[in-house]
C-alpha cells in the first residue's frame, strides 16, 4: 500500500489555534461572567432556604428552628378509621408524609400460599400432640386466608405502606416534649413509632413535598386498613337530639347539637359587624322554641322585635318614657327548700350595690359602709327582714333608699348623686315597682332607646330580673346577651354576669353572650372566665385587630385563623366541648324571611305586608 504526503500550511494552522484559544478564553470568561451574575440573583430557594443547616444524631437546627422526624414501625391487627386523627389534630406546626409502593399480588399470594401451609402444619401438629389450641395461630390461619380470598378476587390489593412524621419548635425541650406526646399517642392505640436516630437529614428530606422516601422503612398492608389511614377527618357534630346549627363545611353533614347536654349550657358567639351574628342567634332562638325552650333577650338595636311578632313573643321596650319598669329592689320568689330568706336579702344587697356603684360612679370606703346599711334598713322599712314571708311582701323602689339616706349621717353626697334618679332627668327608669309580664315562650327586652350612659344600668338590672325569674321556677331557659360588651365596661357588672354564667347550669339556663368588640370583651378578666365557662362557642368572620387575640384565646391553627379573616357571612367554626369544625348556618326561606337583619329584605317584608293588607281591605 502506497501513502501520498499531505503538505500542510503551517502559519494558517497557527492562526487558527490562536483564533481558537481566544474564542474559548472568551467564552469561559462569558461564563465566569454569568455565574457571577446568577450569584447574585434572588431565587426561590434562597427565599425558602434556612439561614443556617446544623444536623444531630436526632433533630435538625433549621435556624432557630428544632425538627424531628418520627416514622411507624408496625401496627396491630386491628386499627379504626381515623387512628391518626389525635396527631394531625395537635396545635403544632408538622409535615406528615405517607408513601405507598404497590406489590403484585402474585408474589404476595406465594408467600401467604407458604405461610398458610406453615401455620396449618403447626396446629395439626399440636392436635396430634394433644396440646391445647392456640387461638393466635387460629386467628392468624383465618386472617391470612380471607386475605387470600380478597386477594384473588381483586377486591384488595397489597402495598409497603410508609407514614412519617416531622414536628417543628422553637425550643428543644418542648420538641422532646412533643415527641414523647405522639409516641404515647400512637401507643394508646398499640401503634409503635420511633424517633429517627443517625438519619435526620434524610428524615427531613422524605417529608418534604418532593416526593423523595430517603428513609425507605415500609410496612407490609393490604388496602384497606390503609384505607383507615386516609388524614383528611373533621370532628362530627352530629347529634340524635337537638337543633340544626348549620352544615359541616369539611364534609357537608349537619351539625346537630343540644347545648343542654354538655356540661353547661353556655355559649359565646364573636364576630365582625355583618358576619351573621344576630341572624345565627335567632336561629337558633326559632328552633330552640319548637323543642319547648323558653328564650329571654336582651336587644340593644330592636333586631328582635319582627322575630317577636311573627312568633308571638312579648316584646317590653326599656326607656325613660316607657310604661315598662323593673324594680332593682326586686327578690327571687321563695321556693320549697330553698335559699334561706337571710341569704335571699344579702344576696340583693349585694346586687343592688353593684348596680348603684355603676350609677354613682364608684364609692369610697366610707359610702360603700354606709349604702351597704342603708339598703338593709331599706328592706326593713318594707319588713323584708329574715323572719318574713317573702311571698307577701313588697319590694322597696329607689326613692325608699334616698329617704333612708337622708336620714344617715354622712349621706349627703350620695343623696345628691342618687336624686338624679329620683327626681331628676333619669328617674323614670329605676323608681317604680315591676309591672313587665315574662309570661310567654319568647320574652324581649329593648334598650335601644336609652342613652349611652344608661344601657349598662338597664342591661345589670334586667339581667337581675331575669335571674331571679329563673331562680323561682326550674325550666329549659336561654338567655341572649346582645352586644355583651356594655356590661364587660364596668367591673360589678361584669363580675355580676360571670357569677350568672357559673351558676346558671343549677337552674336549667343557658346564657349565650353576643359581642363584636372582642378585644374589650377578652381584655377583661371576667370575659376570659365567660369564655371558659361556656361549652359552646360559635366565631364568625374577624377583623384582623381581632385575630391575634382569638387565635390565642381559643388555640386557632393558622390555617383557622384565616378561615376566619375570610369567611363569608354566617360562616366560621363552632365549638361543642372538645370538638369543633368549620359551620356555615344555613336556614329554610321561611325562617330567612323570620330572621333576617337585612335592613332591605325587611323593607320588602314591610311593603308585602302593606300591600296584602290593602288587598284584603274591606271596604266601607
Amino acid at each position: 500500500m502506497a501513502f501520498k504526503p499531505v503538505f500542510t500550511n503551517k502559519p494558517a494552522l497557527d492562526k487558527a489555534k490562536i483564533a481558537l484559544e481566544q474564542k474559548t478564553e472568551a467564552e469561559l470568561i462569558t461564563l465566569e461572567e454569568e455565574r457571577i451574575y446568577r450569584e447574585g440573583v434572588v431565587s426561590i430557594k434562597d427565599l425558602i432556604a434556612p439561614a443556617a443547616f446544623n444536623v444531630e444524631k436526632d433533630h435538625l437546627e433549621l435556624g432557630t428552628t428544632y425538627c424531628r422526624t418520627m416514622f411507624i414501625v408496625s401496627y396491630p391487627r386491628y386499627i379504626s378509621v381515623g387512628w391518626s386523627s389525635p396527631v394531625i389534630n395537635l396545635s403544632v406546626n408538622m409535615d406528615i408524609t405517607m408513601f405507598f409502593y404497590p406489590v403484585k399480588s402474585a408474589i404476595i399470594l406465594k408467600q401467604l400460599r407458604n405461610k398458610t401451609g406453615a401455620l396449618q402444619a403447626q396446629i395439626t401438629a399440636d392436635s396430634e400432640k394433644g396440646a391445647p389450641r392456640d387461638p393466635l395461630r387460629e386467628t392468624a390461619l383465618r386472617d391470612v386466608e380471607e386475605l387470600r380470598d380478597s386477594l384473588t378476587q381483586g377486591t384488595e390489593h397489597f402495598f409497603q405502606f410508609a407514614f412519617y412524621v416531622t414536628i417543628y419548635t422553637q425550643d428543644k425541650t418542648r420538641l422532646d416534649q412533643l415527641s414523647e406526646d405522639i409516641e404515647n399517642m400512637f401507643g394508646s392505640k398499640l401503634i409503635t413509632s420511633r424517633k429517627v436516630l443517625y438519619q435526620a437529614e434524610q428524615g427531613f428530606n422524605s417529608t418534604l413535598p418532593l416526593c423523595n422516601d430517603e428513609l425507605m422503612i415500609a410496612f407490609n398492608m393490604n388496602s384497606s386498613p390503609i384505607a383507615a389511614s386516609f388524614p383528611f377527618i373533621s370532628a362530627e357534630l352530629t347529634s340524635d337530639d337537638g337543633i340544626l346549627y348549620g352544615i359541616n363545611r369539611h364534609n357537608n353533614s349537619l351539625i346537630l347539637f343540644d347545648r343542654f347536654s354538655l356540661q353547661n349550657a353556655n355559649m359565646v358567639v364573636f364576630a365582625t359587624s355583618g358576619a351573621g351574628k344576630s341572624y345565627a342567634i335567632k336561629l337558633e332562638i326559632l328552633r330552640s322554641m319548637m323543642l319547648g325552650v323558653e328564650v329571654i333577650v336582651i336587644d340593644p338595636e330592636m333586631e328582635y322585635k319582627h322575630l317577636s311578632d311573627a312568633v308571638g313573643g312579648t316584646y317590653i321596650n326599656i326607656s325613660l318614657s316607657s310604661e315598662s319598669k323593673i324594680n332593682p329592689f326586686d327578690l327571687p320568689r321563695p321556693r320549697e327548700r330553698d335559699t334561706p330568706v337571710s341569704d335571699i336579702i344579702r344576696g340583693a344587697v349585694i346586687t343592688v350595690k353593684g348596680l348603684l356603684r355603676i350609677m354613682l360612679g364608684g364609692f369610697t370606703t366610707q359610702e360603700d359602709s354606709i349604702i351597704d346599711r342603708a339598703l338593709i334598713e331599706t328592706y326593713a322599712k318594707k319588713d323584708i327582714t329574715p323572719e318574713a314571708d317573702l311571698s307577701a311582701v313588697k319590694p322597696p323602689i329607689m326613692q325608699d333608699l334616698q329617704e333612708i339616706l337622708e336620714g344617715m349621717t354622712g349621706a349627703d353626697e350620695l343623696v345628691l348623686k342618687l336624686q338624679k334618679y329620683t327626681e331628676g332627668t333619669f328617674a323614670g327608669l329605676f323608681n317604680s315597682p315591676t309591672n313587665v309580664d315574662t309570661k310567654n315562650q319568647l320574652v324581649v327586652f329593648s334598650v335601644r332607646d336609652l342613652e349611652d350612659e344608661l344601657r349598662p344600668m338597664a342591661i345589670y338590672a334586667i339581667v337581675n330580673y331575669i335571674w331571679n325569674t329563673v331562680r323561682s321556677e326550674r325550666k329549659k331557659r336561654l338567655l341572649i346577651i346582645d352586644e355583651a360588651w356594655w356590661l364587660m365596661m364596668h367591673e360589678d357588672s361584669a363580675r355580676f354576669i360571670h357569677a350568672l354564667v357559673k351558676r346558671c347550669r343549677k337552674y336549667f339556663l343557658g346564657v349565650t353572650t353576643i359581642t363584636q368588640d372582642v378585644n374589650d370583651f377578652l381584655g377583661s378578666k371576667y370575659g376570659q372566665a365567660i369564655v371558659t365557662n361556656s361549652a359552646l362557642q360559635l366565631l364568625l368572620r374577624q377583623s384582623p385587630a381581632a385575630i391575634d387575640n382569638i387565635q390565642k384565646t381559643f388555640l386557632l391553627t393558622d390555617s383557622e385563623k384565616y378561615l376566619l379573616l375570610e369567611s363569608g357571612p354566617g360562616e366560621g367554626i363552632f365549638f361543642a366541648g372538645l370538638k369543633h369544625a368549620a359551620i356555615k348556618v344555613v336556614a329554610s326561606y321561611t325562617e330567612d324571611q323570620i330572621v333576617t337583619t337585612n335592613p332591605e329584605q325587611l323593607l320588602q317584608i314591610e311593603q308585602s305586608k302593606k300591600e296584602f293588607e290593602q288587598m284584603n281591605k274591606i271596604p266601607s
